[in-house]
């Protein structure tokens, strides 16, 4: 493989624990537990790694991140090694003095999640009572710090009719940035489908509510949409294409392409304990094992699209065809593409089975 330019992302998922249990959590379904995890050291080291390499952002994720007791020390590292850090947290696990330190560490950005603007709808969802009131107060908390804030509004069957409230909330907490994206189905988001997957037509009224809001907002508010896969007729280019735009490290220091990676079988993961982050992205099995185009089957191969899309989800492929390199089937040239639609239009319109919570060991 020839030199490639560096990613822009490095997504670290510091820990699966999480005071939460959303049942579309993009985690796997087999979750790592503390004792796995990476140490300090470690995780500087990577840090340092991914600056020398090129990688401008780090999102520090879960799980938690705030589960960690060195998450200070992890953002001050970061930041002395001149990565931007942005916090995707649930903010549960996070009161004023410790974001105020988050800060004076050097954390760039916070990205909060809500799993429903409505309390009962909350705590049906993330499997916690109480969990919005205590998001609504770290947000205060945030913008009283003086970091930059995102809200992250992820969209279901079971909250897309409060998608005006989502948008109303976020101007109340005077979010410069909400992201409004729509459950992606893998992972435990599989798992719960059919509880979760939208109707079509909802998914329209709410793509509608949204056009409109960013015409109204524009210049006050920037809206991120990410729309669910099912309902399309070309998939997007998931991560920006495979191996091209994040790595991702998990608790115990494997480096995937992506979330869902790791549900590929065949794919060789080498591990941050072992190898350093630049000779993983150069060389890594699983790395070059979709990247480019050679990969790619007919109808793909060839396709005016290809190079903009980098041929779908290779994990949603999996998932629907039991080929990670077939098309992906929300491409409508895919053969499989009619029997997603269909298999959207049963899920969405059966009585919605009850959740399968995201835990470890469950």
């Amino acid at each position: 493989m020839s030199t490639l330019p560096p990613p822009m992302g490095l997504l670290a998922e510091l820990t699966h624990r999480c005071p939460l249990q959303c049942p579309y959590c993009s985690n796997p379904l087999e979750l790592k537990r503390a004792s796995e995890e990476l140490d300090t050291a470690s995780w500087q080291r990577v840090f340092g790694e991914a600056a020398r390499l090129g990688i401008l952002q780090l999102h520090l994720s879960g799980g938690e991140p705030a589960a960690r007791a060195d998450l200070e020390t992890l953002v001050a590292s970061a930041s002395a090694a001149g990565l931007y850090t942005n916090l995707i947290t649930s903010g549960l696990m996070l009161d004023e003095s410790r974001i105020r330190a988050l800060a004076a560490a050097g954390l760039d950005h916070v990205q909060l999640s809500f799993q429903d603007v409505d309390a009962t709808g909350a705590d049906h969802v993330s499997g916690l009572k109480g969990s919005l009131a205590r998001k609504l107060a770290f947000a205060a908390h945030v913008r009283d710090a003086g970091l930059a804030l995102t809200v992250n509004a992820v969209v279901h069957r079971q909250n897309i009719a409060r998608v005006p409230q989502m948008i109303a909330l976020a101007l109340e907490l005077e979010a410069g940035r909400l992201e409004i994206a729509h459950v992606q189905y893998y992972g435990w988001a599989f798992a719960n489908r059919d509880a979760l997957l939208p109707t079509r037509a909802e998914v329209d009224a709410a793509t509608a509510i949204v056009t409109a809001a960013r015409e109204q907002h524009r210049g006050k508010l920037v809206i991120d949409y990410v729309t669910p896969d099912w309902y399309g007729a070309r998939p997007k280019p998931c991560m920006g294409g495979w191996g091209r735009q994040v790595m991702v490290v998990t608790p115990d220091g494997e480096v995937w392409p992506c979330h869902a990676a790791s549900t590929i079988p065949g794919l060789i993961f080498d591990n941050v304990r072992a190898k350093p982050l630049a000779e993983i992205w150069q060389h890594n099995h699983a790395f070059n094992a979709f990247r480019g185009t050679q990969w790619m089957p007919i109808p793909c191969q060839g396709c005016e699209h290809a190079e903009h899309d980098w041929g779908g989800c290779r994990c949603q492929a999996l998932a629907l065809t039991g080929n990670a390199a077939a098309t992906d089937p929300v491409c409508e040239l895919s053969p499989a593409h009619g029997a997603l639609a269909e298999m959207a239009r049963d899920a969405a319109t059966a009585s919605p089975p009850p959740f399968r919570y995201r835990r470890i060991g469950g």
